[in-house]
């Protein structure tokens, strides 16, 4: 469904493609992570290790910086909509075998790694065809609905995982994240469009290598494009107030309540911030993607003053409503590339994400144990506003100032 004038939330919602895509995505998160606290209890009970368990806690993630570069562009050569279901229905498979009761910790951990691996063409499946599916005028409204019903799935999932684990058990929960992969296979087959592959219409279509090589180029050569990964990578530094939720909450004399508190600060004013941008036009989005940047990390530098915790979970919450700039920049990321290079360049993006977010909470960690909370948390704004302003420059000076990038010269 293609129109010539956004049509709001309302409106995308109408859209039963859209509607197969949304649910899908929000009950794959939700149970991944129900299995994620259940693989957490599940290695602790067998081993007693906390290394075993941060090591395949680990593991759900690290595949990702592999298979987002080097699996991505599978998007771009096979039919969007069946690679969505073949990874979702052998998902399901692997998630469902981890389940068998007394499964080696080794072999648990291999199974994991390929779930997380055929997770990232799945993911940039989704990504490459959400435009073809709701139009450019929608598709920044879709985004932001996408990643909004994301962190809040993540929420209820980490909320009600240890729960649902007393409840029926490591096993059951794994079960059940078994379950909504298939359900997700089942609503993605049954509601989305068959298409054939973006790779079809491409002229230049090539070996897997060379395609793999042709997508790096077009998204490190172009200025644009690489301005644009690089605002993403600004991720890094405002995460920090999260990494260190639990040891700053504590250092302010408050627990496990107060932890959650700034967790949901960040997630709500995030989730609010790019529900209200995504209604914008676009060049008043396009203009705002600067400042917000920039905002995005100033509340922190606040932290300095080592506020209390009401005053710190409004900066929390000041923080994530400008980190909404980041549905900006992934929407003008994904329509300024070629729809036969989508994949690749969603892949390479995303890992470009993971690796600044996973330097950003290990940096901040190792700089936690001599240096108080607040004043990392602080350290992390200042370092976040001069990148910022080093990102927005590269922005200005590769003509992002337009209303729009997509067909123009690097």
């Amino acid at each position: 469904m293609v129109t010539s004038r956004p049509i709001g939330y309302r409106g995308i919602f109408r859209n039963t493609e859209f509607r197969a895509l949304f649910a899908a995505q929000t009950i794959s998160i939700i149970g991944d992570q129900f299995a994620r606290v259940a693989l957490s209890v599940l290695v602790f009970d067998r081993t007693g290790s906390p290394a075993w368990t941060a090591l395949t806690y680990g593991l759900t993630f690290l595949p990702d910086l592999v298979g987002g570069p080097l699996l991505s562009g599978l998007a771009d050569r096979h039919p969007r909509r069946g690679l969505m279901v073949g990874a979702d229905l052998t998902r399901a498979g692997l998630v469902g075998l981890m389940a068998v009761p007394g499964m080696p910790i080794w072999l648990l951990c291999v199974i994991l790694v390929a779930v997380q691996l055929i997770s990232a063409p799945a993911n940039a499946a989704r990504g490459a065809l959400l435009p073809a599916v709701l139009g450019e005028d929608d598709y920044p409204a879709g985004q932001a609905a996408l990643q909004s019903v994301t962190q809040a799935a993540q929420v209820i999932g980490f909320a009600g995982g240890g729960a649902l684990v007393a409840t029926i058990g490591t096993g059951g929960v794994l079960l059940a994240d078994a379950g909504t992969f298939a359900a997700s296979a089942l609503l993605v087959w049954g509601l989305v469009l068959a298409r054939p592959s973006a790779g079809d219409t491409d002229p230049e279509r090539r070996a897997w290598w060379p395609d793999f090589v042709a997508g790096s180029r077009l998204v490190w050569t172009d200025r644009r494009l690489r301005a644009l990964v690089l605002f993403a990578c600004l991720g890094g530094f405002y995460i920090v107030g999260e990494a260190l939720a639990a040891p700053y909450a504590e250092a302010l004399g408050n627990g496990a309540v107060a932890v959650g508190f700034m967790f949901a600060g960040y997630a709500a004013g995030a989730a609010v911030g790019m529900l209200v941008l995504a209604r914008l036009p676009k060049p008043v989005r396009l203009r705002l993607l600067p400042p917000l940047a920039v905002a995005s990390c100033v509340p922190l530098v606040l932290c300095f003053t080592d506020p209390g915790l009401v005053f710190v979970v409004a900066l929390f919450v000041a923080s994530g409503v400008g980190s909404a700039y980041q549905v900006i920049a992934s929407t003008t990321f994904v329509l300024a590339v070629p729809d036969t290079r989508r994949g690749q360049a969603f892949g390479l993006a995303v890992t470009a994400i993971k690796v600044s977010q996973g330097l950003g909470v290990t940096l901040a960690g190792l700089a936690a144990e001599g240096i108080a909370p607040h004043q990392v948390v602080g350290t992390a704004g200042v370092l976040g506003v001069l990148a910022a302003v080093a990102v927005v420059w590269s922005w200005r000076t590769a003509g992002g100032r337009t209303d729009s990038l997509a067909g123009q010269p690097a």
